[in-house]
């Protein structure tokens, strides 16, 4: 269904099937409005005009009308305007089910292919017919991918219903959980959309995916592919919900279309028009050296995010970070840096090939991760004391923008109304893709959401001064511990409350705590090891009664993020949040009840500036697994 946070990939199925029932089109005019939304002129046969608004992250259909040009266009539209402008759309796709739309482009003897992202922050990247990256309008590199010139775009995808049947039931028994939530996540429909699926097929929406057998699967493996199949032929509505392709058992529509782009367009608020700013022709002495300060203080703010994002960097590759220090430290002892170096550039081994160049004055080394930025390594020094280097430089700058708005202050010589600052979006960091919470003083704690991102804690990311979790019930999940923390009761309550026994509907449960070197993958002579378990030897602690209660909510400073954890560690960081213990309501629908009572709580004027943030899929990120109740 397509809500206000963006149109889900079955929606994107539906308006594919649209806009390719148009074809033969020719691109015209190409518009960029801000830095998120563009529109598209598409010129058809017989004189047809037809016109595309995409915002990215969000949504792209048909509209009715487009908002007025600019005055300008944008370096990146005219861009496009460049190489595709007359050109003839070959063929409109969606990549798999997912929200990516990719349309191909013949102009001349090239083909291209133009990609809208609508998930996450979303994209327009511009390819190449082989999918390989000319331009796009946000270049970043990402852990899985590169969107930048030169990488290939991964443009394919099997779609769930072109699985044949063993496939199907590779996937669904693999996915460890009930039927509607495996339809939902492993093949992507959505909870909603998921709920009509098991409800066609005739079987419990409960009904555990691992031990199903034919005669259960094959109604519901049948039921997903028709359910598919007519997206292509919608019946648009929207109701109390969103705008959907077709109408939703027991739910009435509120109103009805006859194509699902007029129902998108409807459910959609119109964008704003362009508003052009005109530029001042002369500066005051006073504002000219505010703006050079406020300038100063941007430079800053790129500085800090640099020192961070480059001591993450080093965190997120401590392997090959600490092989670096190890084996560059032991040779220097031996060996000039001048050898090393020749060394080095004779060498085809992965660890060579990241070290870029050598300082032997500084005897340092500067590394290329494969990441945005380039890391230099002292490597006399210890991966937390280089990590450390980057937190200090982070440091003097918040002193240096401190300084500087101290400075603005003073310089004011009348009554001023205080511009208001909104804080930036939390960055990806990369123990963001596990479970995660920072205690109360600023230790990271980190769980695997499923057996694989067990074993790769573990093995890739748990060192000698971690602490390691785990709930004491089979299956629970392996948390650690990043350092040293006066917490230990808040850690201790996140290892038991995103474990099994959430689902139980317990209201405590024991914890054992062991050091790393206890852990172990090696059984016993005659005993197996499953994957995604460890055996701990020796002594352990057990940490009794420990109570099951999370907490959601809406950090605002200095970031802004939906984050959770433990009550005691987040309640105090959020400017506003919902408790939740063991209960009834399953995943998709309380993640949805937490949403409404963050943003009932939320004044009308901050939520626009919360909305890149707030939605169910960061909110559904941090709900235990189980039923949940909000206290």
């Amino acid at each position: 269904m397509a809500t206000l946070q963006g149109m889900s990939g079955t929606d994107v199925r539906a308006e594919v099937a649209e806009l390719s029932s148009l074809l033969p089109l020719w691109i015209g005019k190409i518009y960029q409005y801000d830095t998120a939304s563009f529109g598209f002129r598409l010129n058809g046969e017989e004189k047809a005009r037809h016109l595309l608004f995409a915002e990215k992250g969000v949504r792209a259909h048909l509209t009715s009308e487009l908002p007025p040009a600019p005055k300008n266009p944008s370096g990146f539209s005219m861009y496009l305007r460049k190489y595709i402008e007359g050109g003839k759309v070959l063929s409109i796709e969606q990549k798999g089910i997912e929200r990516v739309i990719i349309i191909s482009i013949g102009k001349g003897p090239n083909e291209y292919k133009l990609i809208f992202e609508l998930f996450d922050e979303g994209n327009l990247i511009f390819t190449d017919k082989d999918f390989k990256i000319i331009n796009a309008l946000s270049q970043k590199r990402f852990r899985d991918r590169d969107i930048v010139a030169g990488a290939l775009y991964e443009g394919s995808a099997k779609s769930p219903e072109e699985l044949s049947y063993e496939e199907f039931c590779e996937k669904i028994r693999g996915s460890d959980s009930d039927i509607v939530r495996a339809l939902a996540t492993v093949f992507m429909l959505g909870g909603v959309n998921a709920e009509e699926v098991c409800a066609e097929a005739g079987v419990s929406k409960t009904m555990p995916t691992s031990y199903a057998e034919d005669a259960q699967l094959r109604p519901v493996y049948d039921a997903m592919c028709a359910w598919i199949a007519r997206l292509e032929t919608p019946e648009p509505v929207i109701d109390s919900k969103g705008a959907f392709p077709r109408p939703a058992a027991g739910r009435e529509p509120v109103a009805r279309f006859d194509t699902f782009w007029k129902a998108l367009d409807a459910f959609y608020p119109k964008p704003e028009p362009v508003q052009e700013v005109e530029k001042e022709k002369r500066l005051s002495k006073e504002e000219r050296i505010r703006r050079q300060q406020e300038a100063a203080i941007v430079s800053f703010d790129k500085k800090i995010a640099e020192a961070n994002e480059i001591a993450e960097i080093i965190y997120g590759h401590y392997g090959e970070v600490q092989e670096t220090i190890y084996v560059l430290s032991a040779a220097s002892k031996k060996m000039s840096w001048q050898d090393i170096s020749k060394v080095l550039k004779g060498s085809d081994l992965p660890a060579a090939k990241r070290v870029v160049s050598i300082n032997p004055e500084k005897a340092s080394v500067l590394l290329d991760l494969g990441e945005k930025h380039k890391v230099t390594i002292f490597v006399h020094e210890s991966l937390g004391a280089n990590a450390g280097r980057y937190s200090q430089v982070a440091k003097k700058f918040r002193a240096k923008k401190a300084g500087a708005y101290r400075a603005m202050e003073a310089g004011i010589k009348h009554a001023e109304k205080k511009k208001t600052v909104t804080a930036g979006k939390m960055k990806a960091k990369w123990y963001h893709r596990f479970r995660w919470m920072e205690t109360s003083d600023g230790t990271v704690v980190i769980g695997g959401r499923n057996a694989d991102q067990n074993e790769e804690l573990v093995k890739k990311y748990m060192e000698g001064k971690d602490t390691f979790l785990h709930a004491d019930v089979f299956g629970a999940s392996v948390i650690i511990i990043k350092g040293k923390t006066e917490k230990m009761d808040e850690a201790v309550q996140f290892a038991a409350s995103y474990s099994r026994m959430w689902s139980g509907g317990g209201a405590s449960g024991d914890v054992i705590e062991a050091a790393p070197s206890q852990v172990s993958k090696t059984p016993e002579s005659g005993e197996y090891v499953a994957h995604g378990s460890f055996i701990i030897r020796g002594e352990r602690k057990i940490h009794k009664d420990v109570p099951l209660e999370v907490s959601i909510g809406i950090m605002t400073e200095p970031v802004l993020a939906v984050i959770g954890g433990t009550p005691e560690a987040i309640e105090p960081k959020c400017k506003v949040s919902v408790r939740l213990r063991p209960g009834t309501f399953e995943g998709n629908d309380i993640a949805k009840k937490v949403l409404r009572k963050l943003k009932e709580a939320i004044p009308e004027s901050e939520q626009k500036a919360l909305k890149a943030v707030l939605n169910t899929e960061a909110v559904a990120a941090f709900v235990p697994p189980g039923g949940s109740d909000i206290v």
